[in-house]
């Protein structure tokens, strides 16, 4: 790793940077439980950039839907918004981690929402019980880069929980898709207002 300097910084800046990779699983893509318009193509681009960038982040994170019994989160009459039908269901096939990152061999895999909504990566845990934040403050991360699925719920609120907690926030927003366009409108301009930078990839 290289201390995660990039973009001009000085090399005694030291600035450590993690990617968080979020819900990138078959659930939430093309032929899933859940599917989001162009989920598969956020999962290999996500795989092609983090596999070609891989040396700019001294952590790599990803998160998992990984629901047992998350209540009202489930519904027989889903209005898409706040209730869904069944998806990550803990332990099946479509809640594993995309095909696409079969090589992308993160550092810390972060499970969430086992008996709750869960959309933000914050709400969830590692192997060792380490919320997201304690991983990223355990390795002493000041910036993340947020990218996966989907744009309008868990990367928003993975993003809007990393700034609140201080984090220098980015959402590549082409390693990214909403459930709806008018969602993913709406989620952009909640981000932007809590100072979340949208950017591309290749920045």
């Amino acid at each position: 790793m290289n201390g995660g300097r990039v973009g001009g910084m000085s090399e005694t800046t030291e600035t450590r940077r993690a990617l968080i990779v979020v819900d990138v699983q078959p659930t939430f893509c093309e032929g899933g439980e859940l599917a989001v318009e162009g989920g598969n193509k956020v999962a290999e681009d996500v795989a092609a950039y983090a596999a070609a960038r891989r040396d700019r982040y001294d952590l790599v994170v990803t998160t998992q839907d990984w629901h047992i019994d998350p209540g009202e989160h489930f519904s027989d009459t889903p209005d898409f918004v706040n209730t869904w039908p069944p998806h990550g269901i803990a332990g099946t096939p479509n809640a594993e981690l995309h095909p696409a990152l079969a090589n992308l061999n993160p550092d810390v895999s972060v499970k969430k929402g086992q008996y709750a909504h869960g959309y933000s990566g914050f709400e969830g845990a590692d192997e060792q019980g380490r919320t997201l934040e304690q991983v990223l403050r355990d390795a002493e991360v000041e910036v993340v880069d947020v990218v996966g699925l989907a744009e309008s719920h868990c990367v928003k609120r993975t993003s809007l929980d990393a700034a609140s907690a201080g984090f220098s926030t980015r959402v590549l927003t082409d390693l990214t898709a909403p459930v709806s366009p008018e969602q993913g409108e709406q989620a952009r301009a909640e981000l932007v207002a809590a100072g979340v930078e949208l950017a591309e990839s290749a920045r």
